[in-house]
């Protein structure tokens, strides 16, 4: 009880309460605006929070991260464009529902689904509460070490059909991030005698520039466009009476976001494949998935709003960002010294029942913003796509500019922006290369503490935890060779 006074009382400032306003309502917005994204939006923001307290910084984007996904519901379920990549599969029956006149219950539908499925991931959230708690101090490094390798190879594993694109751009983000003197001797390595280069490489100057300067250049080089949306009429209210006919699929689509967010490298596409799949194969009407169908619109959205939440488990508990979004928050983390893991709910269970209810908030705030606003939301959808582009091009370099009055940082990013242009175009995941960096440093450092108590490598697998992840990588590998083999055998 002490705890959650103590997590109010962090939480109930007129600052904190007004970042995470500004979070919600704002990610709404960039969320509903194609070609923006919360990943373009967090990187341009990420150098702001640095001078903000940590519970300020992170409820801001938490605002962002967890909204955008609601706003993203916006243009494919009217325009037949994602706001945002997770929301593509909304556009399956999203738009045959426009189509037929339906736009505002498809609407009130993806909206209340989105509710259901936050709050649901968030309840899951804080249940888990006391368990990481309690397991979290059995980790040790060598627990954690072998947690960041098993995160890579989802990662890379998740990734089907660019399994070898992946895992070389994984290892690229290992090499960068291993760039600059070595924290143990302050060795230099790979500076090849530039001075400028013994800093290392920023984290949040690549951030900047593989997503915000990426989508930037993207924006400007591509045809300019500016997408039409008629005005809804009547109140959006109706989903969540609605609703309650698809609660099962409901239920079970926040499941596998819940289940799959929690899994670093997997996400919301998998969840939203996975529960759209089962919807389809348990619906009385299977045929009208894809023209135009409720229950496959509410198991995209309830999917995909599940994951956020629970992604925050790996990264509270472990250190462990399951993808970008979460690897930037990371670097939040760090940057004030709240270092996630073991010692953060020994030490400061206060703080992560604070980031809990700040969760809860955010999906209320989010609904109702929603259920008054949606029209004056699609005026801001119509801006046209070269005036964002260069708008996000200014605000990125600003933001690169501000980390430490360097030209130079400036350079590094738009070198990273024009090669992660290419990696869009080529289809290729950005997101590897970050959580290379991120994994990277963690595999690093937990690597050298651990090294004094090893003597031969089954020292490693010696404990419970230890050896039940290893068991979990060799699980993985194991099936995913063999469903490589069984799709090689059918093709053949």
């Amino acid at each position: 009880m002490d705890v959650l006074l103590s997590a109010f009382d962090i939480l109930f400032r007129w600052d904190v309460l007004f970042a995470l306003l500004i979070g919600s309502v704002g990610g709404v917005f960039i969320g509903a605006i194609p070609g923006v994204g919360a990943a373009v939006a967090i990187a341009i923001l990420l150098p702001a929070t640095f001078s903000l307290e940590p519970i300020v910084g992170l409820t801001l984007l938490l605002g962002i991260y967890g909204s955008s996904m609601y706003g993203g519901s916006i243009p494919a379920i009217l325009i037949n464009t994602p706001g945002t990549a997770v929301n593509a599969l909304t556009t399956y029956d999203g738009y045959p529902m426009t189509q037929r006149g339906e736009g505002r219950r498809a609407l009130s539908l993806a909206y209340s689904a989105s509710f259901f499925g936050g709050i649901l991931s968030v309840i899951c959230l804080i249940l888990f509460a006391p368990v990481l708690a309690k397991v979290a101090p059995l980790f040790g490094s060598r627990e954690i070490f072998m947690a960041a390798l098993l995160g890579i190879i989802l990662v890379v594993f998740a990734h089907r059909g660019q399994i070898l694109a992946t895992g070389m751009l994984a290892c690229f983000g290992i090499f960068i991030n291993s760039i600059g003197l070595e924290p143990i001797r302050y060795t230099k390595r790979y500076t090849f005698d530039q001075s400028w280069l013994a800093s290392g490489v920023d984290l949040i100057v690549v951030v900047l520039g593989l997503f915000a300067l990426s989508q930037a250049f993207l924006l400007l080089v591509e045809k300019n466009y500016s997408p039409k949306a008629t005005p809804l009429k009547g109140g959006l209210f109706q989903g969540l009476k609605e609703l309650w006919i698809y609660k099962r699929v409901a239920s079970v689509s926040a499941s596998f976001g819940i289940l799959m967010g929690m899994i670093p490298g997997v996400g919301e596409f998998t969840a939203q494949f996975m529960s759209y799949t089962y919807a389809q194969k348990n619906s009385e009407k299977p045929e009208l998935f894809g023209k135009g169908s409720p229950e496959g619109l509410v198991a995209s959205e309830a999917a995909n709003n599940a994951v956020p939440a629970a992604a925050m488990i790996p990264l509270l508990a472990l250190g462990i960002p399951g993808e970008a979004l979460t690897a930037m928050m990371l670097s939040v983390f760090y940057v004030h010294n709240v270092i996630p893991g073991p010692q953060l709910f020994q030490n400061e269970m206060d703080f992560v029942m604070a980031l809990y209810i700040s969760l809860l908030l955010l999906n209320g705030i989010v609904l109702i913003f929603l259920m008054f606003s949606t029209n004056f939301i699609l005026k801001i959808i119509q801006i046209p796509t070269r005036f964002l582009g260069v708008v996000i091009l200014t605000l990125s370099f600003v933001g690169v500019y501000s980390l430490r009055n360097s030209i130079t940082d400036c350079a590094v990013a738009a070198g990273f922006g024009v090669f992660g242009l290419i990696l869009k175009r080529l289809n290729l995941p950005i997101v590897a290369i970050i959580l290379g960096m991120v994994l990277g440093g963690i595999m690093e450092v937990k690597l050298r503490s651990s090294m004094a108590r090893v003597t031969t490598p089954l020292d490693f697998i010696d404990r419970p935890i230890s050896a039940a992840i290893f068991a979990i990588i060799v699980l993985v590998i194991v099936l995913h060779i063999r469903t490589a083999v069984k799709e090689y055998c059918e093709h053949k």
